[in-house]
């Protein structure tokens, strides 16, 4: 594979152009296209290809990226008249960088399969700020051997870039990532207006609560040596003693009129995993409660986990 290869690139909005961007200050050739003609316009200024439509990027690149709001915009880009189906060629391979339903990641995977493409799908992690430098993570599922070729070409544009696993995992665990996140946000604002409800000035509350262990762990790490490796003996803090805690801070919310849906609801989880005689147990093993209903179990070599914290 060449150094320097043609990629076409559609969608140069927040985090597409920045994407975009950086490939070009790597020295690859640009096709692009977007809906909005000016913002191709500082590309095409630098020396790239404007493309009139999705088949026309297509058509004029070894490998294409997409970046778009969603999956109604990828359903018209990838189907629609002049879309990308209409220009791709065999052979070709195409990096979709947009947050996608699982559905319609698999269902271009399969149009593209039958014209002997390769299609990944690979979401961003990083925000604009980490599109403009580089330093964001991107999570990509697909055809592994096809990841490796073009695995040099990804660092222009991501610090991390990981291969995850066959198509759609990539998708999966953007959604994850996100959808923790914004579940995360919602018990802080919950939390947090509590204290500041109960008289805490806001600086000084978070001040101090960043200082204390949830604070000072990596969000996801603190999943590592219980819930990941499914090990709750012995407990690190008992579950009894974590339902007495939010047993308190609820009662205080319902004392000073401050609703507390998703901690109650943490809370109802807690007082279910109680009832099952688990209050020695480490805390976090009311967490199996949903696993069970989903009819899953998860269990990870601890010495696996080991080597992915003392590694990345």
């Amino acid at each position: 594979m060449a150094d320097k290869i043609t990629i076409g690139f559609i969608g140069l909005g927040t985090m597409g152009g920045r994407i975009a961007a950086n490939f070009q200050k790597a020295g690859h050739p640009l096709v692009v296209h977007d809906m909005r003609r000016a913002a191709a316009d500082p590309f095409v200024a630098k020396g790239a290809t404007w493309a009139d439509d999705p088949a026309a990027a297509a058509r004029g690149a070894a490998v294409l990226f997409t970046s778009l709001p969603g999956p109604p915009e990828m359903e018209s880009v990838a189907f629609g008249r002049n879309g990308i189906l209409s220009g791709i060629r065999a052979d070709s391979v195409h990096f979709d960088l947009t947050t996608n339903s699982l559905s319609m990641v698999k269902r271009v995977h399969a149009a593209f399969a039958e014209r002997g493409a390769h299609m990944l799908d690979a979401p961003v992690s990083g925000g604009p700020a980490g599109a403009a430098s580089g330093k964001m993570a991107v999570w990509i599922g697909g055809d592994e051997a096809t990841f490796k070729k073009y695995r040099q070409m990804l660092t222009a544009i991501a610090d991390q870039a990981k291969y995850i696993g066959p198509i759609g995992s990539g998708t999966i665990a953007k959604l994850v990532h996100n959808c923790a996140g914004y579940a995360i946000n919602t018990a802080l604002a919950e939390v947090v207006t509590m204290g500041v409800k109960a008289g805490l000035e806001p600086l000084e509350l978070w001040r101090a609560i960043r200082q204390g262990a949830v604070g000072r762990r990596r969000t996801f790490d603190a999943m590592a040596p219980n819930f990941l490796a499914g090990v709750y003996d012995p407990p690190n803090f008992m579950l009894k003693l974590a339902h007495k805690d939010v047993s308190l801070a609820t009662a205080l919310g319902r004392e000073l009129g401050v609703p507390m849906r998703l901690c109650n609801l943490t809370l109802e989880e807690m007082t279910e995993a109680m009832g099952r005689g688990w209050g020695e147990r480490d805390s976090r093993i009311a967490m199996t409660v949903e696993t069970e209903r989903a009819g899953i179990k998860i269990k990870v070599d601890p010495e696996k986990i080991k080597k992915v914290l003392d590694t990345e």
